[in-house]
């Protein structure tokens, strides 16, 4: 299936796209058509279910290695580390950015249009410094949208580590 890298975006103008978002609730529909973020247009690329075309550019094919240049570019990379890890354990992982975080999480077998997520998930590299008042917030925030924090800790060697944060009340 044929996608169109548009800024930010890939757009997928195909019938066949609506399977993509009913089915495995991928992007946003608009019209019609399926907006992709880069990291689930990236997945899908990756998988072999899309091929993405630079329209400015005569409808040149973008390479997976383009790609990835492009989502290390936007400061992406372990964001789409965890967001691969999340999908291919049979996730449904969605934008967190309302709730401060990197991702919101469903329960296999759930999805967003059956309920709400049960689960924001916050991205971090091992090395990264998090102050206490910050890593208190993203706790908080969670607990009061009533869902669990997620901390994703990605190491050097690119293993994730998932920790589930949970307010407790002394």
């Amino acid at each position: 299936m044929d996608a169109e890298l548009v800024g930010e975006l890939v757009i997928i103008k195909d019938k066949k796209a609506v399977a993509l978002s009913e089915k495995s609730h991928y992007g946003k529909f608009n019209q019609d058509e399926l907006q992709l973020s880069l990291m689930e247009a990236f997945y899908l690329q990756e998988k072999g279910k899309i091929t993405i075309l630079d329209k400015k550019n005569q409808d040149k094919v973008i390479s997976l290695d383009e790609m990835r240049e492009l989502i290390q570019d936007k400061d992406l990379l372990y964001r789409y580390m965890v967001y691969k890890d999340l999908r291919n354990r049979g996730y449904i992982v969605k934008t967190g950015f309302k709730y401060g975080s990197e991702f919101r999480l469903y329960e296999r077998g759930k999805s967003p249009g059956d309920g709400h997520s049960d689960f924001v998930v916050k991205v971090v590299t091992e090395t990264q410094n998090i102050s206490v008042l910050d890593f208190s917030s993203y706790v908080r925030v969670a607990h009061g949208v009533n869902k669990k924090l997620l901390l994703a800790v990605v190491d050097d060697e690119q293993d994730i580590t998932y920790y589930n944060v949970e307010w407790t009340r002394p």
